[in-house]
């Protein structure tokens, strides 16, 4: 399955809404009977269309209300760093996206906690890890959109 056609589309649409739905609901809306969505679905699966299926928690009732985005400059643009600098990210649970970027930040972060001293914590555990050149941190006021949904059309 290297090209996915119209139905499959509207499949992933409506998983990537509401991962729980039945295949008998998923088929119905997308006009299909049960055995040739389930079908679908599983292909989508097998071919890495569809990575996984989670559940979306509520940060704020989860006493996690703090969004914090770090831009990271390095001067050392090499694999050993990078390898250190992954490591450190990835044992880092309030990391809970990194990027590297083009243009003059090297990478950015997105950082989830629960307060100021939250992200102190996390942030001197980073720096104990990894030699950076410069690293700002920006305290997300208010979030006007967020979704896991991708663009489909």
């Amino acid at each position: 399955m290297n090209t996915i056609d119209s139905k499959d589309r509207q499949i992933l649409d409506l998983l990537q809404q509401d991962a729980t739905l039945q295949v008998a609901t998923i088929a119905e809306a997308v006009g299909l009977s049960r055995t040739p969505c389930w079908r679908r679905i599983r292909e989508l699966e097998k071919n890495g269309y569809i990575q996984k299926r989670v559940a979306l928690l509520d940060r704020t009732k989860l006493d996690l209300p703090i969004t914090v985005f770090v831009a990271v400059k390095t001067n050392q643009h090499n694999a050993q760093w990078l390898e250190k600098f992954r490591t450190a990210v990835n044992s880092l649970p309030e990391i809970v996206e990194a990027y590297r970027l083009s243009g003059d930040t090297d990478y950015l972060l997105r950082v989830i906690v629960k307060d100021i001293e939250g992200f102190d914590t996390a942030y001197q555990k980073l720096i104990e890890q990894v030699d950076f050149s410069d690293v700002s941190s920006s305290f997300s006021m208010e979030e006007l959109k967020f979704t896991t949904a991708i663009p489909l059309n």
